[in-house]
């Protein structure tokens, strides 16, 4: 008889963004002549840039010759990729980083739920509440999770630590000690960062605890405040505690080409069962050549236009567009008089739901009324529950409409 992995069975019915497609594909059906404006998922809408463009079409071409063609590339990535990320990324923070400590891959949401292979099913797992679905999902796959308690809307092993408006939307360190902590930031959904000294207080907690940071920067390219790290590895330490993974999704509009990269520092030591330190570099290297075959040559090659003078310009422009759509919607939401965060190092803004509404039932006045799709705040994690995320990577056209249909909304705040 055929068996199943019965952690499966814990998870919620579908992702979180599934369910959001069912709902506004049934309301498609029952409602043709009316318009969608999808401010929902993090997708974006600019083209890919020139330069990028270019690299890979010079890329692709090269392919198709005898004497450039490739075949399997190194698992961990090109060198002349993870050279770049080494150089602009981090050499140019003042942070010293190696090849071999590089690891280019499909996606960070991948990476971030793939770590768990090389990491104990018995770790105490702690997640910032709300946060993106993934690091919970993929540790309730894994059998770290324990069972889903519906009344409370939790897994019974996870430590949650609540991000609200009341502490500002920064966790405070957790009661239980943690081995593995999940962070993202800046953060999805709720937009917020940590300065460098706040940041340092979870690298020195980590150290204390021997516990492991996982560290999710995708929208380190949003970041627009001086005192906001854009790599962990700024903090003294951190090398020693955590993992980073990083994207080109967001930054570069990769979300359909798909290329990211996971840091893994060699200082970096998980622990057998007898207390034995083992070089968690090492172990990542390994899974990684066994269940990764590599990124396509001209997918990294327009990864490496990237960092070129003219991909640099070209994608800012796409980020300070983002950004202005961003301004948009929180100015308008404050406007109508809504509390709204977020929005400043993020390409989210993050509300708080009007009326003492559950988040659900917005998404669907949101979604019959003014025709908008958002993310209702309930879906990345139970602190979320009376919040709601918009992203800001529409056209700037659907944005400004979107605003106009929910100024038009009846709210009662």
């Amino acid at each position: 008889m055929i068996k199943i992995n019965e952690n499966f069975l814990e998870l919620q019915d579908s992702y979180l963004f599934s369910t959001i497609a069912k709902k506004v594909a049934d309301f498609e059906r029952k409602n043709p002549d009316k318009k969608i404006i999808k401010l929902g998922i993090g997708d974006v809408t600019r083209p890919i840039v020139p330069a990028v463009v270019e690299a890979m079409k010079k890329a692709v071409d090269e392919m198709g010759k005898p004497e450039t063609f490739r075949g399997y590339g190194p698992e961990q990535g090109y060198e002349f990729l993870r050279e770049k990320i080494a150089k602009f990324d981090y050499q140019k923070r003042g942070v010293n980083i190696d090849l071999d400590e590089i690891f280019v891959s499909d996606g960070a949401k991948c990476d971030c739920g793939n770590i768990g292979d090389i990491l104990g099913k018995d770790n105490i797992v702690a997640i910032t509440d709300p946060v993106y679905p993934v690091y919970l999902d993929t540790n309730v796959m894994a059998g770290r999770a324990g069972s889903y308690q519906p009344e409370k809307g939790i897994h019974e092993k996870i430590v949650y630590m609540p991000a609200t408006a009341e502490n500002e939307f920064v966790p405070d360190f957790p009661e239980k000690v943690p081995d593995m902590i999940y962070l993202c930031l800046p953060n999805n959904p709720t937009g917020t960062t940590l300065t460098k000294s706040q940041l340092k207080k979870w690298v020195d907690y980590a150290k204390a605890n021997q516990s492991l940071i996982l560290f999710d920067s995708a929208y380190e390219a949003f970041i627009s405040e001086e005192d906001v790290p854009h790599t962990i590895y700024e903090i003294e330490g951190a090398k020693e505690v955590a993992i980073e993974f990083r994207s080109f999704s967001k930054t570069a509009g990769f979300t359909g080409i798909r290329c990211a990269y996971t840091v893994v520092p060699k200082e970096l030591k998980a622990y057998t069962k007898e207390g034995k330190a083992v070089a968690l570099n090492h172990l990542w290297n390994r899974r990684h050549g066994t269940k990764f075959n590599g990124v396509s040559y001209p997918v990294q090659r327009a990864a490496e236009a990237v960092y070129s003078e003219e991909g640099q310009k070209q994608i800012k422009e796409n980020i300070a567009y983002y950004m202005e759509n961003a301004k948009i919607i929180k100015e308008g939401l404050k406007e109508l008089g809504f509390q709204v965060y977020g929005g400043k190092n993020s390409p989210y803004v993050w509300l708080k739901v009007p009326g003492g509404m559950n988040s659900w039932a917005f998404f669907d006045q949101l979604l019959c009324e003014a025709n908008v799709v958002g993310t209702p705040g309930v879906g990345f994690g139970p602190s979320g529950e009376g919040y709601f995320r918009l992203t800001a990577f529409g056209t700037k056209e659907n944005t400004i409409e979107a605003m106009k249909r929910i100024q038009n909304m009846k709210i009662v705040l």
